[in-house]
């Protein structure tokens, strides 16, 4: 009787049998995530001379290595917010209902499939200085010299809006499917134009949404690598955090400053991550009003 009580008393605050299905899914993250983050997290600290935290100070004490914070921060910010800012608009236009909805919707969603090797062929071939832009800017006369948008940061900077887009589309889209349309049509039949609904009723509703949304774009962006190499300079001002820890692990064989670098990728990831749910949970205390 008593354990039957027990049982009753365990089942009221969600404990039972079927906690069992959680098993394989806590199986896989340990020995994917947590293990490999673990061993890294304890390479990082394995000291080359005396101290414990030679790698983290080789890597901040080497300016070249050091800016690549800076670098990667430079092009994942701008990116993360483009991609969300982008994709509020037409995410809006795309909740409703007209003709051609699916096909634009696959159009906009494709960039997912091509990856970034083709993405990157692509940017070469439309603006390299042999690309058709220079070339068609040349033949109407608007330039003398090719502008040289790739290689170099404004070809990673488009190759990371290209990627990154659908995946803030489809956030951006699912968030605002999620709200209540009636809420607007209350206040249209109280004469609130579109801007005052999106505004006043859409936008406070979305927010929680779009922070998310900003964090998933920005961690994507941040660990930018192949298009830093391919649409971008590596040894300049494309330099980024993750082609440091490459360059370290497997051209210089220095796994433990290697496994330093990702901890401090890491690091900035969580640091942003981390601003701006704070910033999040300050300005908005509701529920998520869409889906997520």
């Amino acid at each position: 009787m008593a354990e039957v009580s027990l049982r009753h008393r365990l089942a009221e605050r969600g404990v039972d049998r079927t906690l069992l299905l959680l098993l394989p899914a806590v199986v896989l993250i340990v020995g994917l995530f947590l293990y490999p983050f673990l061993y890294g997290l304890q390479l990082s600290f394995t000291p080359k001379t005396s101290g414990i935290f030679d790698n983290y100070r080789t890597f901040f004490s080497d300016p070249f290595q050091s800016e690549t914070i800076w670098l990667t921060l430079r092009l994942a910010l701008p990116a993360a917010l483009f991609n969300v800012l982008a994709s509020v608009p037409i995410a809006y236009k795309m909740r409703g209902r007209f003709r051609g909805k699916r096909l634009l919707t696959a159009i906009l969603v494709v960039p997912i499939t091509l990856g970034t090797v083709l993405t990157a062929e692509g940017l070469l071939t439309y603006l390299g200085n042999a690309g058709w832009m220079n070339r068609t800017l040349e033949a109407v006369g608007l330039i003398d010299e090719p502008i040289r948008f790739v290689p170099g940061y404004w070809g990673v900077l488009l190759s990371l809006v290209i990627t990154g887009f659908p995946f803030a589309f489809l956030l951006t889209l699912s968030y605002l499917s999620g709200i209540d349309p009636t809420l607007e049509r209350a206040a249209a039949t109280l004469g609130a134009g579109w801007w005052e609904r999106f505004r006043r009723i859409t936008l406070p509703l979305l927010m929680p949404g779009l922070a998310v949304t900003f964090c998933l774009a920005f961690v994507l962006a941040f660990s930018v690598f192949p298009s830093a190499v391919m649409v971008g300079e590596p040894s300049g001002e494309t330099h980024v955090i993750s082609l440091a820890a490459y360059r370290a692990g497997w051209e210089q064989y220095d796994y433990p400053l290697a496994s330093a670098i990702a901890m401090v990728m890491g690091g900035v990831e969580l640091a942003v991550v981390g601003l701006v749910l704070a910033v999040r949970s300050r300005l908005y205390r509701g529920s998520s009003g869409g889906k997520g």
